[in-house]
């Protein structure tokens, strides 16, 4: 029963995700190149600086913290409308009357699945943005696309990439835990709903912000 909710919950809310980290990263990717083209000014500079720009923003900050705010917005609000539709209609008392354990079987398997897949949405914004770079790259004149994978390979740290990896899991937990936490004690009428899903999308917004300040204090000290 378990296994099969949380196969369930890994199509809403990994697969179903899928979509708008890959629009959203390769256009991000595009625009970070274009950026860092526009800010080296000095010729002195090496071309290939554009790649180490677009990858160690896209691995130290948007394809885990800023992909983690647009999930809390997809995300979370689907949990905590979810959770509030259950609650109000007395779908979750109906659990506990059955003897079901009404707070494992609905949150859990969400836990489970968004902290297995979101780090996988965090691989795929990386692959997706370099790549929305790297067809800049190829199409203008802001750098050869020769130099921009060299930049991308050029002195790379691998604990970077697990940085990224472990925000990730910790921010799928931070979202997924908050947002059940208004969905599943939604009180009063179907408006409640609402209300709750945007404090879950709020709240999960700003501990995300604060925990990426302290992950990064304690992991890249």
């Amino acid at each position: 029963m378990y296994y099969r909710q949380t196969m369930r919950e890994l199509e809403f809310q990994g697969i179903n995700s899928i979509g708008i980290v890959v629009i959203i990263s390769i256009f991000v990717g595009a625009v970070i190149t274009i950026q860092t083209d526009y800010n080296i000014e000095s010729p002195l500079l090496p071309r290939y600086l554009i790649g180490v720009g677009v990858r160690d923003m896209l691995l130290l900050e948007f394809s885990s913290t800023m992909v983690a705010l647009i999930l809390a917005g997809k995300v979370g609000s689907s949990i905590a409308s979810e959770l509030g539709t259950m609650r109000i209609t007395e779908q979750i008392d109906a659990l506990e009357i059955m003897g079901v354990n009404s707070a494992s079987f609905l949150i859990l398997p969400k836990i489970i699945s968004t902290m297995f897949f979101f780090p996988l949405l965090t691989i795929l914004s990386l692959i997706v943005g370099m790549s929305g770079g790297y067809a800049v790259a190829l199409i203008s004149d802001v750098s050869s696309p020769q130099e921009y994978v060299y930049g991308l390979q050029y002195v790379f740290y691998p604990h970077y990439f697990t940085y990224a990896l472990k925000k990730m899991i910790v921010f799928a937990f931070i979202i997924t835990t908050i947002s059940a936490y208004h969905g599943y004690y939604a009180e009063g009428s179907s408006l409640e709903v609402g209300k709750s899903s945007t404090r879950a999308v709020v709240h999960s917004s700003i501990v995300i912000l604060m925990f990426n300040l302290i992950l990064t204090k304690l992991i890249l000290r």
